[in-house]
């Protein structure tokens, strides 16, 4: 019975804060949706004693081992050989495995490197679990050491390469592995425009112990909250769906989709389906808000242009803000965005149009007007919305927010909700 998992990436890389491990976040949330307890995460670097502390320490906590990296043709590639001197076994060489590893080498005109051959040894009694995308297959081994059995899954690192592994080949040997038939399922809300703190509250008491758990997850510039139910097969469904009847509820106003939906992509679905022509005016976003929009296939449909004028010259000779509101009250102000979306509007002739002006930082602030202060106007017919907000972060993270926070207004402008209605990052 498979019901605990001990997740173990390797590489010096890793250690050494060269490369960011993505490869444990999402193996956490592959063995989340299948009922799999994750007890522990152990990074390690590519030194043999660490290795083999990591693996015996993560056999002794798990049923499943589940390990990144290590499977190279390189010196410093050692995950085999220690699992091998771990637990007594000896290695063996794969002919099928070379064979294919010189056919994807010959695939690209090239002749296999020899040092290749290593990625062709397993462990005795291994089964091969095969990468359809690299020359690193993975495999399963099924140890006992001091006392303890734990089934060993070994992945490249690679995440192109680890994922269709996991998702093809793993999750489905554990899922038959489990020995239970209880299930489970589970769904996410994507929400923005309140804290996490906030979001907590706002759901308390919504759902009890025993009818399913609640989880929230910070993903800067949104939260995303996720309701699971464990149940037995044809029940577990219809007790989420009547769960999250009641987070819709209490969430109206906050979630902007369900499932991994981008706020990009709502977006294209909604201004599509309302056939709304949209252009934007960018200052201190430099064309974020473009780019994040037509990163979805379809934008074309809705998304006319994106007009960046970053100096004050621009903004009056393509927008046409006029240098009275430039100097009277700045280009970082409600007057000067308001004028921007209006001559966005005019001059792409479409229905709605969105423009940002803000100091980025990490200069260029000043007492009145610090580092963060981002102003944000909307202008269609009838409709001219201006704020002003305080925002803080790197110049990244204000950049990004205030992308967030323009896309929201369109979100809500176009479902007919309030705009800019968040005090959250109001000043």
């Amino acid at each position: 019975m498979i019901q605990r998992a001990v997740v173990l990436s390797t590489g010096d890389e890793i250690t050494t804060g060269k490369i960011v491990d993505t490869n444990a976040n999402y193996l956490a949330e592959k063995l989340a949706d299948i009922g799999v307890d994750l007890v522990a995460v152990l990074t390690v670097g590519d030194v043999p004693e660490r290795l083999q502390w990591a693996w015996k320490s993560a056999i002794a906590m798990g049923e499943v081992v589940i390990s990144t990296g290590g499977i190279g043709p390189t010196a410093d590639d050692l995950t085999t050989e220690t699992i091998a001197r771990i637990t007594g076994k000896k290695l063996w060489m794969s002919d099928e495995v070379v064979d294919n590893i010189r056919r994807l080498f010959a695939s690209i005109g090239r002749p296999m490197p020899e040092n290749n051959k290593k990625q062709a040894l397993f462990p005795e009694g291994a089964e091969i679990i095969p990468n359809p995308l690299g020359t690193a297959p993975g495999f399963r081994l099924e140890v006992a050491l001091d006392g303890h059995s734990s089934q060993l899954i070994v992945l490249p690192g690679v995440p192109r390469e680890m994922k269709p592994m996991m998702e093809n080949w793993v999750v489905p040997w554990i899922t038959a592995n489990r020995g239970s038939t209880r299930v489970f399922a589970w769904r996410s809300f994507q929400t923005f425009g309140i804290s996490e703190s906030a979001l907590d509250e706002a759901v308390a008491g919504l759902i009890k112990p025993e009818e399913g758990r609640v989880a929230f997850r910070a993903s800067f510039p949104q939260i995303s909250l996720r309701v699971t139910v464990e149940g037995e097969p044809g029940d577990t469904q219809r007790r989420l769906e009547e769960l999250s009847v009641r987070v819709r509820a209490a969430l109206t106003d906050n979630i902007f989709a369900e499932g991994e939906t981008t706020m990009e992509e709502v977006l294209c679905q909604i201004f599509s389906e309302r056939k709304l022509k949209l252009a934007i005016a960018e200052s201190c976003t430099g064309g974020l808000i473009g780019h994040r929009l037509t990163n979805v296939a379809g934008s074309s449909r809705y998304f006319k242009g994106d007009l960046v004028t970053y100096s004050n010259d621009m903004k009056m000779n393509i927008l046409g803000v006029s240098e009275a509101t430039l100097k009277k009250f700045g280009a970082v102000s409600e007057e000067c965005v308001r004028e921007m979306a209006a001559g966005a509007r005019k001059r792409a002739v479409v229905d709605v149009a969105i423009a940002t002006s803000g100091i980025a930082g990490p200069d260029g602030g000043t007492p009145q007007r610090p580092v963060g202060t981002v102003c944000v106007a909307l202008d269609a017919d009838g409709t001219s919305v201006s704020r002003r907000y305080q925002l803080r972060g790197t110049r990244d993270w204000v950049k990004l927010l205030t992308s967030q926070i323009a896309l929201d207004w369109l979100r809500r402008y176009a479902l007919g909700m309030p705009i800019g209605d968040s005090a959250l990052f109001r000043r």
